[in-house]
């Protein structure tokens, strides 16, 4: 299905012809729909399908249309992170690029106080549409900055990370200065049970639209090597040798690890920055940009930048540490092979997270290919897919620590000598411590020579993720 077969406004088909968007995403088809019909919605698809402008179409088409407040908060969108925060906005910016009128601001942690200043005037003027995380929006809320009695959309973008963030009472408390008539639309990659609860608590007869549930995409080359954590960064070297590292990203488990892996790849003489939490939003910025830029070529992650941002020309993902969860590894590796392109996901599988990795195949019910680990790095581990984590998951060979004690027990009663052995061992040790306004059709309007050329938004290779 093509845009122009929906019922959207027509500036704002304007602006997505000059967007060179055409085509619909299956997300878009089957989420734009209802959504122009005032319908709650929860939709469920992965990273890179276009959910962000499945939601901000329909939307603005109604803001457009109008029969919304001039003076009021008309919509809030709320985002796990700043970055995707950023990233919503500057989607935004493109597809309200006709809507004079349509004023909008994101309010996120991590700046300072004239950019705080610059959130509360925003607030007050009463934006039509703020994308907000939860914490800085609670932040302006208990201070009386902002009003939403009058909120007509309410957007829960990857509310499984928001979930997984610790945003839950979060989430419920800015609902509670919601009105109960309004439009409530949730987007998640996922479906867990406490997703479900949740749209239970806020949504009101939901339409459910699932796209390509939790799958990667097809254009993603995967691949792992089976080593030794002392060899992963002479397999990381092998790789760049083998092809000069452009537009790489390093996912590692840990913030304090990615340093040391940035710290370590730069000795080498690698182009390389680090991207975490502890950085401030300033510097964040920065490495953002220099990396999408090309100034950057590899950037060494933790999972802060595994969902919700738009680079679309990521040659390969590299995964230092596997991922503790199957959904994680989808969307990290999904960060390549965007819009349609090739890209390669490589995944350094050491003893310890053998069970894990083996857990994601079982998940994509299919094997990832191993490719062997070069003999000059000397020999390395074969693939079990067992490990640490298999002694605290399985219940096979490996008996719990209640087993084993009830087995020395019974040990003890039949053996003498173990018995005291136990007792003197005791000893030392000592005891175990609502309805709107019809929409006013009119004629297509014709271009008003705006075009690329003549500053209209950029192009990006697909709808806003």
């Amino acid at each position: 299905m093509q845009f122009e077969d929906l019922d959207l406004n027509y500036d704002i088909l304007d602006a997505l012809d000059d967007m060179n968007f055409v085509d619909c995403t299956p997300i878009q088809e089957q989420a734009i729909p209802p959504l122009l019909e005032g319908r709650d919605l929860i939709g469920v698809a992965q990273t890179g399908t276009g959910k962000t402008a499945a939601y901000l179409l329909p939307v603005l088409s109604q803001l457009r249309d109008g029969g919304f407040p001039a003076d009021a908060i008309n919509c809030v969108i709320m985002a796990p992170t700043r970055e995707l925060a950023q990233q919503i906005d500057q989607a935004m910016q493109g597809f309200s690029y006709y809507l004079d009128g349509i004023s909008s601001v994101a309010i996120y942690g991590g700046n300072d106080g004239i950019r705080y200043e610059q959130e509360k005037r925003g607030l007050a003027l009463g934006a039509d549409v703020i994308i907000a995380t939860p914490g800085r929006l609670i932040s302006h809320l208990s201070l009386g900055n902002v009003d939403l009695s009058r909120v007509s959309f309410f957007i829960l973008d990857e509310a499984d990370r928001m979930l997984d963030m610790g945003f839950s009472e979060d989430i419920m408390q800015i609902v509670s200065f919601l009105p109960r008539q309004r439009q409530t639309i949730m987007f998640s990659a996922t479906m867990p049970d406490k997703i479900v609860e949740l749209a239970k608590t806020i949504l009101t007869d939901p339409v459910e639209v699932k796209i390509a549930l939790n799958k990667p995409a097809e254009g993603i080359h995967q691949s792992a090597f089976v080593c030794y954590e002392a060899q992963k960064i002479k397999l990381i070297q092998h790789l760049f040798q083998q092809k000069k590292p452009e537009r790489v990203i390093i996912f590692v488990g840990k913030k304090v690890h990615t340093k040391d892996v940035a710290i370590t790849l730069k000795r080498l003489g690698y182009n390389a920055e680090a991207m975490h939490s502890d950085l401030l939003q300033e510097q964040r910025d920065d490495v953002m940009y220099r990396f999408k830029t090309g100034k950057i070529d590899i950037l060494v992650a933790t999972d802060i930048v595994a969902r919700g941002i738009d680079i679309d020309d990521i040659q390969l993902v590299i995964n230092y540490d596997v991922p503790h969860d199957e959904e994680d590894y989808v969307h990290r590796i999904g960060r390549t092979a965007r819009a349609g392109k090739d890209g390669r996901a490589i995944t350094l599988v050491s003893e310890k997270d053998q069970y894990l990795f083996r857990q994601i195949e079982q998940f994509l019910e299919k094997d990832v290919p191993k490719e062997p680990v070069p003999a000059f790095l000397g020999e390395a581990p074969a693939y079990t897919g067992r490990g640490e984590s298999s002694r605290r998951h399985n219940k096979g060979p490996h008996r719990s620590k209640k087993n084993r004690r009830t087995q020395n027990s019974r040990h003890a009663k039949t053996n003498p000598q173990a018995k005291a052995a136990g007792q003197e061992k005791a000893a030392n040790q000592g005891q175990p411590a609502a309805s709107r306004k019809p929409r006013n059709k009119r004629p297509r309007s014709k271009k008003r020579g705006a075009g690329p050329s003549s500053g209209a938004p950029s192009s990006p290779s697909t709808p806003a993720e």
